[in-house]
């Protein structure tokens, strides 16, 4: 008996006889999924690139202006993004200008500016919560920080349920949010003309920065 299973299960091993539409069929919904996730991922990184440059660019545009800003301006930046990046996501941005005090050894906030549903604007306290993520600055010296927050709908919805073991019996509504990538920029720039960029109506407390270079030279 076990020579005749032996010899049954050589037989099976050195078999090279099959179907090619049963091996498709195993193997097609494989390939397809690990296509779809390829292409899903390079398509969320390519995103990200883009929304980076996005930020930058806001940020870059802001760190020239010598004059004051105002509420159409920061809407214009808002509508400028959503140009840059996928048009058909959730864009949200936040303009927030940070200053250092070396004295107290802590971040005040000259102003800052919010668009969308995902932020709220950043007071002197929460802007402690993200210190460590701040570059080192000089006494008095002010970063324009740009923040975005987008929700994109992937190539393929499906690979991110299936990544994040998605409910498939749950409600449209709920598989369509949890199907979202959620993106998110963190960029600061040095104002360049300027020591400081203002906003209309309000007065920002606190000396500017001096390094003591003579500019009319």
């Amino acid at each position: 008996m076990r020579k005749l299973f032996s010899k049954k299960a050589k037989r099976f091993a050195s078999d090279t006889d099959g179907s090619i539409a049963v091996e498709f069929a195993i193997y097609a919904p494989l390939v397809l999924f690990i296509f779809a996730m390829v292409v899903t991922f390079f398509d969320a990184f390519r995103q990200e690139s883009i929304n980076l440059k996005a930020a930058y660019t806001v940020s870059d545009l802001i760190s020239r202006e010598t004059q004051e800003l105002n509420e159409d301006y920061i809407d214009s930046m808002q509508d400028m993004a959503e140009l840059l990046v996928r048009p058909d996501s959730d864009l949200s941005i936040r303009i927030t200008i940070v200053r250092w005090d070396e004295d107290d050894d802590r971040h005040y906030i000259d102003w800052s500016k919010a668009r969308g549903d995902a932020y709220a604007e950043r007071t002197d306290a929460d802007i402690q919560l993200i210190a460590d993520n701040l570059p080192n600055m000089p006494d008095q010296e002010r970063v324009i920080l740009v923040e975005m927050h987008n929700l994109v709908r992937p190539v393929f919805p499906v690979v991110f349920l299936e990544l994040r073991d998605a409910d498939f019996n749950d409600s449209e509504e709920n598989l369509l949010q949890q199907s979202l990538m959620e993106i998110e920029s963190f960029v600061f720039t040095r104002p360049r003309f300027a020591p400081l960029v203002r906003f209309e109506g309000l007065i920002i407390s606190g000396p500017s920065h001096d390094d003591g270079i003579d500019e009319t030279i």
